[in-house]
């Protein structure tokens, strides 16, 4: 028997509602922002604003963006039963804009200096989903 094994099991997987109208938003956006102003809860615009951000070299404004839509997205995994651990799939397309949100948060506080934030966003992204990790990674 392998000593570290959770003999209590992992909770079940947390999934996200669809999101429809804040999906089409965003897609259809010129600029994320307008997404972001019209579903201020939709991580994915969150997300796309931070990885726009950080591709243009602010760093800083990448950081702000990956976490109010990391914090946005806590929330809506709290309301889904998220007791604060247990998997978060990738698999499932509404919860990547949240992934992506804490991915872009690890990266961005690396850029910043924030070493410690930065092992624990990386952490809890592998934690939550080894997919994303690898994905996001590449």
């Amino acid at each position: 028997m392998d000593p570290h094994q959770n003999l209590l099991g992992e909770p079940p997987a947390t999934h996200l509602p669809e999101a429809p109208q804040a999906d089409g938003a965003l897609a259809e956006a010129g600029d994320p922002a307008e997404a972001a102003a019209r579903f201020p809860a939709h991580s994915a615009a969150w997300a796309a604003l931070a990885e726009r951000a950080f591709a243009s070299g602010d760093a800083v404004a990448a950081y702000a963006y990956a976490r109010t839509g990391y914090h946005r997205g806590l929330d809506q995994l709290r309301r889904s039963g998220w007791k604060g651990h247990g998997p978060v799939p990738w698999e499932h397309a509404p919860n990547r804009g949240f992934l992506r949100c804490l991915h872009m948060l690890a990266t961005a506080a690396a850029a910043i200096g924030e070493t410690d934030e930065a092992e624990r966003c990386s952490t809890f992204l592998r934690d939550s989903s080894p997919t994303a990790a690898e994905e996001l990674n590449a």
